[in-house]
């Protein structure tokens, strides 16, 4: 008898970092949790960092996964923006790394090309998508319903040679 396998999703954002966790056995998706951790943004950038981290690390204790995927960043015009998402996007890849996860990394076209078939989509239909896949899905932001996505990429990509992950601490 096979276990299932608990993913964590992980949509990095400064403001707002979704995560959404799904339990993978063979073919079948089942929905665990799913939220969004967010920061003050009146704050200065070192607080925020950790109120990243220790809403990811929260989380992480409450739900014990087994494996970890995180959404690459895309680089924007905007320079300053881009360096403060990779900032947050280090806490999510770090959290689950020092907890002792595989993280894997996923390119935004990617995740929606395996979530709703076509490598562009808008969050609209992302979100269909997720509650199709997983109809008892909760989620309270498009962070939340991205990170569901970005698991649900993992769940149907593991074991594929050519992933990247991120070694322990």
């Amino acid at each position: 008898m096979q276990n299932a396998i608990r993913i964590i999703g992980i949509d990095p954002g400064l403001q707002r970092m979704g995560w959404g966790i799904v339990d993978s056995l063979g073919s079948s998706l089942s929905f665990v949790a799913a939220g969004t951790v967010r920061t003050n943004a009146k704050a200065q950038l070192a607080s925020r960092l950790c109120e990243l981290h220790d809403g990811l690390s929260d989380v992480l204790h409450a739900h014990m996964p087994h494996e970890a995927a995180v959404e690459q960043t895309f680089v924007n015009k905007d320079a300053k923006a881009t360096l403060k998402l990779g900032q947050a996007r280090g806490i999510a890849m770090v959290v689950p790394a020092r907890a002792g996860l595989p993280v894997a990394e996923y390119a935004p076209n990617q995740v929606k090309k395996t979530v709703i078939g076509v490598g562009h989509g808008d969050k609209a239909q992302i979100k269909l998508m997720v509650n199709m896949l997983l109809p008892k899905a909760s989620f309270d932001s498009d962070d939340a319903a991205d990170a569901l996505a970005i698991a649900i990429c993992h769940a149907h990509s593991r074991g594929v040679s050519d992933l990247k992950v991120a070694s322990s601490f």
